[in-house]
């Protein structure tokens, strides 16, 4: 395995008097080597802690975890030396130019000037970055910031590369972007990828395998399309009017055959049918015109979260 977590807890301990916050409790899991493995959750979930763990950042109160066939505790810098990792917050020095953070990067890892040199023209070519290598990180956009982070974790061609929520705080323009750069480097680098995030697209679209986080446990893990295809029938989505008596439409609600899995979020209702167009129409009935709009559609991971914790995931984001 290129990773492995085993039963990794984490407390954070607050001011004296206040109660401990557990960020992981019992958190396990295996990813492959050669795949793009996401961990999914809301913020808070305990996704940032468990890549701290894993990139020797901090240390598990109990549990055992390995990167690349290393154990973390044991040997912490056999580690740094495998792996490459972006963190949320920007890297790169503002005041360099993209290329001089790049070959930075490279001479700290051990790589020779011309090696440096041969890397950073690469990656900033794979990158898109080229025309703007001379310049000055600080008049780079967010987008190209960004990309420029995962080109200096990826210089000295690490076996693992951590990213922790590479997107966030980008445009939806700019993380479309990177999302494309992010599958070509999969491809070109062939390494093993963990990644952060809490957007459901994002996991949906890169990952191979995920594991969805929530109050620092793995509540579920195996492929998109697996977690996706274990939920049977179609999920039912209504929005209610702003004048609606929610009290009174959830009452309507819990009378219907066939539906389940029936939660109120807000004005939001969701449910799940076997026959999403034949549960509809009686939906729609028996709320009349506290309708504002419904909605058929085949299980998401928005559903998938549902299902195994109990809460929708726009709730816990």
């Amino acid at each position: 395995m290129s990773i492995t977590a085993d039963r990794l807890a984490k407390t954070y301990r607050r001011k004296r008097g206040s109660e401990p916050v557990v960020a992981l409790d019992g958190v396990s899991f295996r990813v492959e080597p050669g795949t793009i493995f996401g961990l999914l959750g809301p913020n808070g979930a305990g996704k940032s802690t468990t890549v701290k763990i894993l990139s020797t950042l901090t240390r598990a109160d109990s549990g055992t975890a390995s990167v690349a066939g290393i154990d973390v505790t044991k040997h912490p810098e056999r580690v740094r030396h495998a792996i490459g990792f972006v963190a949320q917050k920007q890297v790169s020095d503002p005041m360099d130019t993209g290329r001089e953070n790049l070959e930075l990067a490279g001479r700290l890892q051990g790589m020779s000037a011309s090696d440096a040199r041969a890397r950073a023209t690469e990656l900033l070519d794979r990158f898109s970055l080229t025309d703007a290598a001379s310049r000055q990180v600080k008049t780079y956009s967010g987008g190209m910031a960004r990309k420029l982070d995962v080109a200096i974790g990826l210089m000295h061609r690490p076996q693992v590369l951590f990213l922790d929520e590479p997107t966030t705080g980008l445009d939806p323009e700019a993380r479309s972007e990177m999302w494309t750069e992010l599958e070509a480097m999969a491809r070109a680098e062939q390494m093993t990828v963990l990644l952060t995030t809490h957007y459901l697209e994002e996991a949906d679209r890169l990952a191979s395998r995920l594991a969805i986080v929530d109050r620092g446990r793995v509540v579920v893990d195996g492929t998109p399309e697996q977690l996706k295809d274990a939920l049977h029938g179609d999920a039912v989505i209504v929005e209610l009017t702003h004048d609606a008596d929610i009290a009174a439409a959830s009452a309507r609600i819990a009378t219907i055959d066939g539906l389940s899995e029936v939660l109120v979020t807000g004005r939001t209702i969701r449910g799940r049918a076997a026959s999403g167009a034949t549960a509809l129409p009686v939906l729609l009935a028996a709320l009349g015109t506290a309708v504002a709009s419904a909605t058929v559609a085949r299980p998401s991971l928005d559903d998938v979260y549902l299902s195994h914790t109990g809460h929708s995931y726009g709730s816990a984001a």
